[in-house]
């Protein structure tokens, strides 16, 4: 479920973000849970790609008013976002993309991420 913040609420969007659909996304996710959904992927299309950490807001809001496991997405920035996710949002899981791809001041493409200090090789 794609998520924007609109005019201080939230709104379920379409079309990677760009179509509003003028529903309430915790309305949603419980009609969702209700018809089925095994889980939730929630995310916050203001916060993708920023780095600037989850919307621990949005999450929560979600997260008590289904049963369902939510995977948190849009935001991650760093290992303490991941926490705050779970912890004070009660995510069952989270997402990250850009935090993964991007590296340094540049926003460089990681592309020795696996070589990094301290990454396990299997």
């Amino acid at each position: 479920m794609f998520v924007k913040k609109i005019f201080g609420g939230y709104e379920v969007c379409t079309h990677g973000g760009r179509k509003a659909t003028g529903l309430d996304p915790v309305e949603f996710a419980v009609k969702m849970a209700q018809l089925g959904a095994g889980e939730i992927l929630l995310t916050a299309v203001d916060r993708d790609g920023t780095q600037e950490g989850y919307d621990i807001e949005l999450i929560k809001s979600v997260t008590s008013a289904v049963d369902v496991p939510l995977i948190a997405c849009g935001g991650a920035g760093k290992i303490e976002d991941f926490r705050a996710a779970v912890k004070q949002g009660n995510a069952s899981a989270c997402a990250a993309g850009s935090m993964v791809v991007y590296f340094g001041r540049n926003r460089a493409v990681l592309i020795n991420f696996r070589n990094a200090p301290g990454w396990k090789k299997y």
